[in-house]
This record gives structure tokens, C-alpha cells and sequence, in this order.
């Protein structure tokens, strides 16, 4: 049942005991000693390798989890990569500072956050990446809230409840996909039901985003008027610079691979580069790719908001991320998460209480392992025949994956949506996540509704057999 095959199975106690120790020491080494995450996460897998030690799991065992939970990651790492060559290039170019100089032109300060919102929600559904919707849109709307005095952390909020309001809506969404194909529920039926959580927790954040926008700030148009003319000055606002952004579109509605389409994007991005710049070389081409790009326009906010990007600012967040699964995929070699799931297989009787303790492996899985497609993978393999069992369609469940293991995992200081977005956004992610209202919303919702039977749709005939519970 589940991708990390157990190979040994603790008690229950040691089970609660080491997971209730790893998450209380990692939110105590960040609050308290305002540690980076590895090194806890790092002493958190010295610990579970000594626990495997003393339950006489073989060293071959150990280090075979540690392996198999940092391969999981392999395709992000790649991604982050091209995303870091992503910015690098589109800086270069002047894509982002185009677009954030039509930011400049386009946004009502007023609504502000709202706009910034409902922005990033379209261009998320039309990209179905909210990690490239944050990389992309999300720096550009990060400086303009910068240069209107504004607070990056509500900012970031938004732009996180928007991007992952498109992520998990997008048919072009892996996550979208892969919560649909895990319980073999069609993806568009999949995307119609997940509606009936979704649009209410749009229209709260919206209402609140709009409450919270600030009613004037004309004291900060001097400075954005200042920003304004220093990115004019730079000379890298030019609208042909917009290609990468519309190739990202196209390549994106084509279904092209990511990998592909972040690449070919940033190729476009270097040749409106070479055309702009006469004097670039592919020496500085190649140094502005690894170490990002480093603007000199004399205006210290926009040449803090616009030196990003490059292979190299990804480094923290790859090593914090190989960290988290490495440490996930000792979890479960040790048997730790499987043990748990297996002891409340015991309490799932009726529909309020799985579809609570779906929400909560979900989240669940997203702390202790940092991944949300292991957390839609894990939770949809083990609930499947509970929800059959008790007559629910399995669109509930996909509905439950995403609502408590999409849109969760960038609220995870340690988790690779969030490490990403705070080393992408320069906002820690405990900032931003009191304002990531979508996020935070969306599980309760779909808890709301599992506990009222609200929009739970039924199969004609339940499944009678024997809910099959959690094997290790």
C-alpha cells in the first residue's frame, strides 16, 4: 500500500512519542533559536536512525529509506533548477521588470491584496504550476508591494492563496491529475466537485483581501513614481520582453512538459537578452545564470527587489528539501507513520470520522514528510476503501487530498512548497501563513462539509465488504 515499504513495525506509544518529538523540536529550534530547519531535521534523522539501530533494523534498511525519500524529490529539484535559471533569465531580459512596471500602471492601490489575489488565481489556473505562478507573477507583485509601503507578508499571502487556488483547479495541474487518477475519478467530474469547497474559500479570501487593502496610500505614489522611472532608466522594460511570459502560456496550454517548457521559456528569455544587451557575453550570460542576476540601476529598492534568481539561490532550498524527505522516507521504512495510520483504522466507523482523519493524514504527512504528493498518494491509497465501505463516491476523497494536502504544503516551513516560496518570495513562510486565508480555509471547509453531509455524493450500491485497513 504504500510506496516506502515498513520494515519494521514500533508500538503505537514509540510511534506518537518520536513524531510528536520531531514536529515539537523543529517548531522549537525555529521560534526559540531561530535555527535554519536542517539542522533540526538533520538531528531528527540522527534520532531515527538510532532508534532503527536499537530496534535492530539493519543499517542497509536505514539508509534505503533515507535514499527512496530523497528520490521522491528528484523532479522538484530539477524543477527548482530551470526555476532558478527561470528568474535569472527573465530579470535579464526585463520580463519581470515589465511586467512589474505595468503592475505599476494597471493596479488600484485600494484593492490591492484583492487584485493581487484574483491575479495570481488566473494566471495559476492558466499555468497549473503554483510554484512557477509565485517564481513568475508573485516577484513581480512582491516589488510593487515593496515600492507602495505595503506588507510583504499579506502580499505573500495572497499571492500563495492565489497561485495554489489555480494549482489545485487547473486541469494542467499534476497535483490536480494526480489526485483525480489515484482514486480513479475523472478529472474534469473531479474538478466540478472540488467546487463546492473551492468557491467558497475564493469568496472569503477575496471578501477579507478586500478589507484588508488599504484605503489610501497616496503618500507612496512619490516613490513609486521614483520606482517607476529608475526601472524606465534601466532599460529593461521593453514590451517585446513579454515573450517568455506568453511561450510559458502556450507551452503550458500544449500540455509541453515542465521541465521543457521552463527551459525553452529561459532560451527565449537569453535571446531578447543578447538582443537588448550588445555587450553581454556568454561568460556573464553564464555567471548571471548560476549566481543570479544583480541589478545596478543606483535605486537601492528596485536593485534589492530585481538581484535575484540563478541556480545558486536554489541551494538552500534543494538541501532543506532532500533533508525533509530523507527524514520522510525514514518514517516510514521504520513503520512510524504506517503504525499510526494502522491504530486509528480501528475508529473509522461512520463519515464524519473519515473524513476527518483523511483531512488530518493528509496534513499530517505534509509535517512530518514535507511532500504533498506523498501526502496525496499515502492518504488516497490508505482511505479509498473506507469511504467505499461507508457508500461515498471517491470523488469525495480526491476533493479530501486536495483540500488537505495540495494547498498545505506551502504553510510547512520545511515543506518543498514552502521553503521555495519563502526563498523565491524573501517572506519566511511563518509570515505569510497567518495571511494565506485560501490555504489555511480549505480544509476546514471540506471538514464542515464531511461533518454536515453538505455536497457528499453517494454510491448507488456501498461497497459491503470489509474496510481493508493500513498494512505494514
Amino acid at each position: 500500500m504504500f510506496r516506502i515499504q515498513p520494515v519494521h513495525t514500533p508500538k503505537l506509544w514509540e510511534a506518537i512519542l518520536l513524531s510528536l518529538w520531531i514536529l515539537l523540536s523543529i517548531f522549537v529550534s525555529i521560534f526559540s533559536f531561530s535555527s535554519a530547519p536542517q539542522v533540526p531535521i538533520l538531528i531528527a534523522i540522527l534520532v531515527l536512525m538510532g532508534y532503527g539501530f536499537i530496534r535492530n533494523v539493519p543499517l542497509k534498511d536505514i539508509e534505503d529509506g533515507m535514499v527512496d525519500g530523497a528520490k521522491s524529490g528528484i523532479q522538484a529539484i530539477y524543477i527548482f533548477f530551470f526555476i532558478g535559471i527561470l528568474i535569472s533569465s527573465w530579470m535579464l531580459s526585463g520580463t519581470i521588470p515589465t511586467v512589474m512596471y505595468g503592475g505599476f500602471e494597471l493596479i488600484v492601490p485600494q484593492y490591492f491584496y484583492a487584485i493581487v489575489f484574483l491575479l495570481t488565481a488566473i494566471v495559476g489556473v492558466c499555468i497549473g504550476s503554483s510554484l512557477t505562478t509565485v517564481a513568475t507573477i508573485g516577484v513581480a507583485f512582491i516589488g510593487i508591494s515593496s515600492a507602495l509601503d505595503l506588507s510583504l507578508p499579506i502580499t505573500a499571502g495572497a499571492i500563495v492563496s492565489g497561485a495554489f487556488f489555480g494549482d489545485k483547479m487547473s486541469p494542467l495541474s499534476d497535483t490536480t491529475n494526480l489526485a483525480a487518477s489515484i482514486v480513479k475519478v475523472d478529472l474534469f467530474e473531479h474538478i466540478r466537485n472540488m467546487s463546492w469547497t473551492t468557491v467558497p474559500a475564493l469568496i472569503i479570501t477575496l471578501v477579507v483581501f478586500v478589507f484588508m487593502s488599504p484605503s489610501e496610500i497616496s503618500s507612496n505614489f512619490s516613490k513609486v513614481e521614483e520606482m517607476k522611472q529608475a526601472l524606465l532608466d534601466s532599460g529593461l522594460v521593453h514590451w517585446d520582453s513579454l515573450i517568455p511570459l506568453i511561450l510559458l502560456f502556450i507551452l503550458t496550454i500544449f500540455k509541453v512538459p515542465t521541465l521543457f517548457t521552463l527551459a525553452l521559456s529561459s532560451l527565449s528569455a537569453i535571446v531578447i537578452a543578447f538582443i537588448y544587451h550588445e555587450h553581454l557575453t556568454i561568460s556573464q550570460l553564464f555567471s548571471v545564470l548560476f549566481g543570479g542576476f544583480v541589478s545596478e540601476t543606483g535605486n537601492e529598492a528596485i536593485d534589492a527587489l530585481l538581484s535575484r534568481g540563478g541556480i545558486n539561490s536554489m541551494m538552500f532550498t534543494i538541501s532543506l528539501v532532500l533533508l525533509a524527505l530523507s527524514m520522510g522516507g525514514l518514517l516510514f521504512k521504520l513503520g512510524i507513520v504506517p503504525s499510526i495510520l494502522q491504530a486509528i483504522d480501528q475508529w473509522l466507523k461512520n463519515r464524519q470520522s473519515v473524513v476527518l482523519a483523511s483531512v488530518l493524514s493528509g496534513i499530517g504527512v505534509n509535517l512530518l514528510a514535507g511532500e504533498q504528493y506523498l501526502s496525496i498518494l499515502l492518504t488516497g491509497e490508505a482511505f479509498q476503501s473506507h469511504y467505499q465501505r461507508l457508500g461515498l463516491a471517491n470523488k469525495n476523497l480526491s476533493r479530501v487530498l486536495e483540500d488537505a494536502g495540495t494547498v498545505i504544503n506551502p504553510l510547512v516551513p520545511w515543506g518543498v512548497c514552502g521553503v521555495f516560496i519563502a526563498s523565491v518570495l524573501g517572506v519566511p513562510t511563518l509570515e505569510y501563513v497567518p495571511f494565506a486565508f485560501f490555504c489555511l480555509l480549505s480544509p476546514l471547509i471540506t471538514v464542515l462539509f464531511g461533518f454536515t453531509g453538505w455536497t457528499l455524493t453517494y454510491l448507488s450500491t456501498p461497497v459491503k465488504e470489509k474496510a481493508i485497513g493500513v498494512k505494514s
